[in-house]
């Protein structure tokens, strides 16, 4: 009877040296260790997440899932077209989003309330032409400032995935000939131009500390507590900011969606 082949020890060898392995070997063991290597990656975006919305607790689930993804990843990544980080990274921020759909993490109190919001802001905003301020919000909506800043700082999980739901549809149209990359059609090329533009004019006319606070958080990968210390205001009114810059970002997304001027 031959001897059970011994697992190897990869611990000298770089990730880069394992990913050129694994691309002519195709080892399963290889693989996970690869994923392996990136679970502080997925226990750092589900932080950031968990520093919106602070009562979930399905870590575990997540790292869990996490692993799923970064195998699949290992897979399917082609390092011509960047770093690893970069595109496993938006992977698992959508997993986590997914997750948090399916296991309904915002209550319905929570997201009745926040869609209440946005749409007396997408009604003051089409009336005005102009984005509404908090105020004018909360006098619409018959809500004293207190009421209206509490939603706002319980709704930035809702309005996360509202605005992930909003980023798939634009990804899923217009919608190209079966078989073709969309990526490549002259038509979805413009739209991701006339998208970029929109998306950088609509963070141009914000105020000053939403513009920041989507800065730290998507760019600079901030947990809302380091914002807090950053910008030296509480977590909660960070919440607050980064919801309302959100719900902005979404009304003026979705008015190009339909045609709007």
């Amino acid at each position: 009877m031959s001897a059970a082949p011994k697992e190897r020890n990869y611990e000298g060898m770089t990730t880069n040296e394992l990913f050129q392995e694994y691309r002519q070997s195709r080892d399963q063991q290889l693989k996970w260790e690869i994923a392996m290597r990136y679970t502080g990656l997925i226990k750092s975006i589900a932080l950031q997440i968990r520093g919106v919305f602070c009562s979930f607790t399905q870590l575990d689930d997540i790292i869990n899932e996490g692993l799923i993804v970064l195998a699949d990843a290992v897979d399917k990544f082609d390092p011509e077209k960047g770093r690893f980080e970069m595109y496993v990274a938006k992977r698992i921020r959508g997993m986590i989003v997914d997750l948090a759909r399916q296991q309904d993490w915002v209550p319905r109190s929570v997201r009745q309330r926040a869609q209440r919001i946005e749409k007396a802001m997408t009604e003051l905003y089409n009336a005005t032409g102009k984005l509404p301020t908090d105020e004018e919000v909360a006098h619409y909506l018959g809500f004293s400032m207190e009421e209206y800043q509490e939603a706002m700082s319980n709704a930035s999980l809702h309005n996360i995935l509202s605005l992930d739901e909003l980023f798939e549809s634009i990804d899923q149209w217009p919608a190209g000939p079966e078989g073709e990359d969309e990526a490549g059609l002259p038509e979805q090329a413009l739209m991701n131009e006339e998208l970029t533009e929109i998306v950088t004019q609509a963070i141009a006319s914000m105020k000053e500390n939403e513009q920041l606070v989507l800065s730290l958080y998507y760019e600079q990968n901030l947990k809302m507590k380091d914002i807090a210390t950053v910008m030296d205001i509480t977590p909660p009114r960070v919440s607050q900011i980064h919801a309302r810059a959100v719900q902005k970002l979404k009304i003026i997304l979705e008015k190009y969606l339909h045609g709007g001027e």
